[in-house]
């Protein structure tokens, strides 16, 4: 064979090697994109049982699955105009959640029948005696012989003296105006407690609130406040209150 006729056999034959192996790399995205678009519409559909179901938090987690795998599907598209309101009301949903797991309940067999509570904690610990932030409880009671009553209760330190006899706390229900409320620190060492007098009209500012701010007097460090996530106080569980 001349050289010249070996060097066109030669670039024929890397020629048709390269057009194999581009024919090739094409199958195999082809085939890529084939799966991805089949599991992409497979979370699609996720998404759409969850949105049927109004479970939109997990419609939420499914549109950002197929967002986070499968971003340039055709499934994906379909699903972006739609995914807002479920990221919307799945968040909604998982705060509920949240803000309810806030409130712990009680029911106590006491002399007379049952003492029941509803008590959440503070959104953030507070330093109420220089000792550094701890919780502050509020805590709403019901019980028989001593009726209903709703009071602070600190981890430590003690409120203002003057509360032994009668003070007043400031509350703030979200951004309303705040108001002034008779308190009163009831002579006993068995609990670190002040009673806010209006237990009935504190009750009430807790419906349709998200967040109750409560500034108290303290003996150790002058005024504090400390907020409380209402929002998902469970009205049921303290019957009559309402």
């Amino acid at each position: 064979m001349r050289p010249l006729a070996a060097v066109a056999l030669a670039f024929v034959l890397v020629l048709s090697g390269c057009k194999d192996r581009e024919a090739e790399a094409a199958a195999q995205a082809e085939a890529l994109a084939a799966a991805n678009e089949q599991a992409a519409a497979e979370a699609e559909r996720a998404f759409d049982a969850a949105v049927t179901d109004g479970n939109w938090a997990l419609a939420k987690a499914q549109g950002d699955i197929l967002f986070a795998k499968w971003p340039g599907t055709e499934a994906a598209d379909r699903v972006r105009p739609r995914y807002d309101e479920a990221k919307s009301k799945g968040e909604a949903e998982n705060n509920a959640r949240r803000v309810a797991a806030l409130w712990t309940y009680q029911t106590q067999p006491v002399t007379g029948g049952n003492q029941v509570s509803a008590a959440i904690y503070g959104r953030e610990p507070v330093d109420v005696d220089g000792s550094g932030a701890k919780p502050v409880r509020l805590i709403f009671r019901d019980h028989p012989d001593w009726g209903r009553s709703s009071y602070l209760v600190l981890p430590g330190g003690d409120f203002a003296k003057r509360c032994y006899g009668s003070c007043r706390v400031t509350v703030t229900v979200d951004d309303q105006p705040p108001k002034q409320m008779a308190a009163n620190r009831p002579k006993t060492d068995e609990a670190i407690a002040m009673f806010i007098d209006d237990e009935k009209a504190l009750w009430r500012l807790t419906r349709d609130a998200d967040i109750i701010r409560i500034a108290f007097p303290t003996r150790d460090v002058g005024e504090k406040t400390v907020e409380f996530e209402v929002a998902g106080l469970d009205r049921a569980k303290m019957p009559g209150w309402d």
